[in-house]
């Protein structure tokens, strides 16, 4: 993919939607970007103000549901991909409030999908001339697999069983895309992460939330017992992936992303908390504010990601481990919160 593209790249005021626009317009020179944002909960335009004046950004402000927009957008800027990072990911307000979901997650993905094969394809199997090379990339969590004991790890071959309304609507999401390589044999791939930590996080997630709480003398709130464990994700490193399957990865195949990085979430509470305690001391240890409240329904035990195949077929791998990530983590929101 060296020549001259148009991506659009949906969600990408979000979190890790914004690390990647940044990632990629430092990494190549031939990508024009055109992020579709509906600038929900956790869409900030401040993540971009650096790219207001950037002559390959642009930014449009709707939803992906809305098929006359996603239409005019396809329509004028002719794209040659589509990055879809668009989606209501808070599991929390899932459970409060699954219907926007259903509605982002799923129908948002079909719209988007369905509108790119109008544009690309003549016909099932048969791509339009000069829209050969054009690529649907979606991008999904780990969270569709459901849980794990305490040994194993998710592989590309998994069974789907999702626990909670948004990793039910991911999962739906994911088997729509697969449906559209195999019934019309669309250029898509799907790359299925783990638990992305970094900048730009929104506040409510769990690690922008200690540090917040930790450095405003607040409670550090742990749900349930804290030995939920996650498999964690530098966004950095999450982005080298994304681009790498978006440019090399096989057409309808699956790529996990993980950081091999498993770490129960009271030891990130007190790791966050020993890294403030050497770099922004006070009378007492941070760690005295972890208070444990009421565990979330349906919370899934454990996730983690085997990334060799990502490793193994395109070379890639984590740059950061948990440790090196966090601290460049804290620094990024100490810088945040007190500025």
């Amino acid at each position: 993919m060296s020549k001259e593209q148009t991506i659009l790249i949906t969600g990408g005021a979000g979190f890790i939607g914004s690390n990647f626009i940044f990632y990629l317009l430092k990494e190549r020179e031939n990508i024009n970007i055109v992020n579709l944002d509906k600038l929900t909960y956790a869409g900030e335009l401040s993540n971009l103000k650096q790219l207001q004046n950037h002559k390959n950004y642009s930014f449009v402000k709707g939803d992906i549901c809305d098929r006359e927009l996603v239409n005019e957008l396809f329509k004028k800027h002719s794209f040659s991909g589509v990055i879809h990072f668009a989606a209501e990911s808070h599991v929390d307000n899932s459970i409060s409030n699954p219907d926007a979901f259903i509605k982002t997650n799923i129908e948002g993905t079909f719209n988007l999908l369905n509108i790119a094969k109008t544009f690309w394809m003549d016909a099932p199997f048969k791509p339009k001339s000069g829209f050969v090379s054009n690529r649907f990339h979606h991008i999904s969590t780990d969270e569709v697999y459901g849980t794990l004991g305490e040994t194993g790890l998710f592989t590309e071959e998994t069974p789907y069983a999702p626990n909670s309304p948004y990793s039910a609507s991911k999962a739906s999401s994911d088997f729509i895309v697969r449906s559209y390589f195999h019934t019309y044999g669309m250029n898509v791939v799907t790359t299925n992460c783990s638990n992305n930590y970094g900048p730009k996080q929104h506040d409510e997630k769990l690690i922008p939330t200690i540090i917040r709480k930790a450095i405003s003398g607040e409670n550090i709130p742990i749900y349930g017992d804290g030995k939920n464990i996650r498999d964690w994700l530098y966004v950095e490193d999450h982005c080298r992936g994304i681009d790498l399957v978006f440019q090399k990865g096989r057409k309808g195949e699956t790529y996990n992303i993980g950081g091999k990085n498993e770490r129960d979430n009271l030891y990130i509470a007190h790791k966050i908390c020993e890294i403030l305690d050497s770099i922004k001391p006070k009378k007492e240890p941070y760690s005295k504010q972890i208070t444990f409240v009421k565990d979330r329904p349906g919370h899934d035990f454990r996730y983690a990601i085997d990334a060799s195949k990502i490793e193994s077929e395109l070379g890639w791998e984590a740059k950061e481990n948990f440790e090196t990530g966090i601290e460049k983590t804290i620094h990024w929101y100490l810088d945040k919160y007190e500025n």
